[in-house]
């Protein structure tokens, strides 16, 4: 497991252990890390490259909505929760938040989804084994999502999360291209055997796209949203920006983190107040806290490092993981109500469990996630977890 970060757990780790603090690895070393994420990964890692070998490209051009403002290479979903009015059927949609309409236009999402599935997969495989099929393959999903004329995608999202009768897209819309970063991250891992060119194009498609987010209102708007919409402009910011080695936006982003997103979301005991509100609590709690762990994951460096940094009044990552950790390990202690929906669908093996361990040396928290679902099936669930290979973002 060449290159994984080896992290060395004790008893004094696993219980109460402060915040943040080193701890010293002591005679009775019961894990490493890297070694155990990749013994429960291995099978799954390979059952999932097998099935992404045989796969055919599939981009926003195979499918289109006559509801859609765009053309053919632009990228169309709709809000999830807006729905036909009872009282004017051909009327504007109505919202029931957290209530998914099932007859939305979603095949954009679903193939945006499949591509990260593909890439993930792939680049995992590569990873593991150092087998240069598995980049060959991903290079044909690389072309055609944003190199080849007759089915790339446009680097925007105008028509993202439209609502009948209200807009033709939205800025929160924006949270649809989460599913891209594990595309970006999955790239980083295979450049050094990708085709030059394909390497290029792909940066120069993620690069326009990255011009778009900073520059037009939509971005503007996404990035200054206070929730879990807010947090996820910035890690998809910084995952792409990896990739493209824009050293000002990371610095950018982490910037956002220290001094918007960490003090104004969290709460003094680490929870997510704005999270909590909806009527989908647990859930976005979890989905918020992914975010922010991977934005950590992301952004971290020697000079940096976003899991040691504190607010003045004493907000940091492991306090939100601290909060949220009890009732990820027993949903039964969760205080408040269950959600409207997908309730019995959460958790499952939730990326800020893996990103936490590997960071604070938290045995539990490790453990806990070894036993969760690694391969969730229900779409609601892979649309809200990004990170469904954390093998290839521990470097």
């Amino acid at each position: 497991m060449k290159g994984f970060l080896l992290i060395i757990f004790t008893v004094a780790g696993m219980i109460g252990q402060p915040s943040c603090a080193a701890v010293k690895a002591g005679p009775d070393v019961s894990l490493v890390a890297d070694k155990e994420v990749g013994r429960t990964l291995k099978a799954l890692i390979l059952k999932n490259a097998a099935w992404a070998m045989k796969q055919e490209p599939v981009t926003v051009t195979a499918e289109s909505s006559s509801r859609s403002a765009g053309g053919k290479h632009d990228f169309y979903s709709e809000g999830d929760y807006w729905w036909p009015d009872p009282q004017n059927p051909d009327g504007p949609y109505i919202q029931k938040d957290g209530m998914t309409n099932p007859q939305n236009f979603v095949a954009h999402r679903l193939a945006m989804i499949r591509f990260s599935k593909i890439i993930g997969a792939l680049a995992s495989a590569y990873k593991l084994t150092g087998e240069e099929k598995y980049a060959k393959q991903a290079m044909r999903h690389l072309q055609a999502w944003f190199i080849n004329e007759a089915t790339k995608m446009n680097p925007n999202l105008l028509f993202a999360q439209a609502i009948k009768g209200r807009f033709t897209g939205r800025g929160i819309g924006i949270i649809d291209t989460i599913q891209l970063m594990e595309v970006a991250q999955g790239t980083i891992v295979m450049e050094k055997v990708l085709d030059a060119g394909v390497l290029a194009g792909t940066r120069k498609w993620f690069a326009a796209y990255l011009e778009w987010l900073m520059t037009h209102q939509y971005g503007k708007d996404e990035m200054n949203a206070t929730n879990n919409h807010g947090t996820c402009f910035t890690m998809q910011v910084a995952s792409f920006a990896k990739l493209c080695q824009d050293t000002k936006l990371m610095d950018f982003c982490r910037d956002r983190y220290k001094n918007v997103l960490l003090p104004n979301q969290m709460a003094a005991d680490g929870s997510f107040p704005r999270e909590l509100g909806r009527t989908k609590p647990y859930g976005y709690s979890i989905f918020n806290l992914d975010a922010m762990t991977t934005l950590c994951q992301i952004l971290s460096v020697k000079a940096d490092n976003l899991w040691t940094y504190k607010t003045t009044d004493g907000k940091s990552i492991d306090k939100g993981i601290d909060y949220l950790y009890p009732f990820v390990a027993d949903k039964s202690k969760w205080p408040l109500k269950p959600d409207v929906m997908y309730w019995e669908n959460w958790p499952v093996a939730q990326p800020f469990l893996v990103f936490g361990a590997n960071a604070y040396q938290r045995a539990n928290w490790l453990n806990t996630w070894k036993k969760l679902d690694h391969d969730p099936k229900v779409e609601e669930v892979i649309r809200n977890l990004p990170v469904r290979n954390p093998l290839i973002w521990l470097d």
